[in-house]
């Protein structure tokens, strides 16, 4: 029996035809990595989303981080509170400079320059004042002449909440008398009555002051002169700078 001839097939051959179709899917498969090398990531999240709505890659992790609306939310509020900060540091700021500048103009107005300086530092508004303006020697009883300037302080304390320390300083000549039985009694003595005297005469709370006597321990010049002897002996009002109380605050807090 002869064996009969098969027919030549026609066109490609049936194997072209599946590796056609491979090479065609290779070829897709790197122009998608290619293309999703330099895709607009903005782009990408927003193609993203809108599969994520319709459920397409419900199971599939999302290829770009997504940013949860809780998170842009928290993330606003935390913005809004760093902006509110600033804003009442800034009141704060303005309150204390209007303070030093209202009591500037009195110090000019009134020729006490002499007796009284007014300037401002990190703790906050620093006044300084002379002993004869407000003390006789080796007494801590508000003179006359001092209550004026201590009426214009009072009525600025008014104004604003700050916490106000009141610090009594001497010359290192000894003291011993049945009241004040050293410089320590004497300054912390007079310490107290400024306090004793804005508080009693103006609308202020008694828990903003705080009284610390010095003694001769903290002298801003030497005590070898009459003049240096008289500027060691003084009293020093500090209105503090809220933030900087809240840095000591916090540094207490460490220690």
């Amino acid at each position: 029996m002869k064996r009969r001839n098969k027919k030549p097939e026609k066109g490609s051959p049936k194997w072209m035809t599946t590796f056609s179709d491979i090479i065609l899917l290779v070829l897709v498969f790197f122009v998608m990595l290619f293309s999703m090398s330099i895709i607009d990531a903005q782009k990408f999240e927003a193609i993203a989303e809108s599969f994520n709505e319709r459920q397409i890659l419900e199971n599939l992790p999302s290829m770009v981080e997504m940013q949860s609306g809780s998170q842009s939310t928290n993330q606003n509020e935390e913005a809004a509170e760093v902006e509110a900060e600033e804003n009442e540091k800034s009141a704060e700021d303005r309150e204390l400079d209007q303070l030093l500048k209202e009591v500037e103009e009195y110090l000019d107005e009134n020729e006490l320059n002499d007796q009284i300086s007014a300037t401002r530092d990190d703790r906050g508004v620093v006044l300084v004042l002379q002993e004869q303006l407000l003390f006789e020697t080796a007494e801590a009883e508000i003179l006359a002449e001092a209550e004026p300037f201590l009426n214009k302080v009072g009525s600025l304390l008014q104004t604003l909440p700050n916490v106000v320390k009141v610090e009594g300083h001497t010359d290192d000549r000894p003291i011993t008398t049945f009241r004040y039985p050293s410089n320590w009694e004497l300054s912390a003595a007079r310490a107290s009555s400024v306090i004793r005297y804005l508080t009693n005469n103006h609308s202020l709370v008694t828990d903003r002051f705080l009284a610390t006597g010095y003694g001769e321990t903290r002298p801003i010049a030497p005590n070898d002169t009459e003049e240096n002897l008289r500027e060691n002996r003084r009293v020093v009002i500090v209105i503090s700078d809220p933030e900087f109380e809240e840095e000591l605050t916090e540094s207490a807090g460490d220690i």
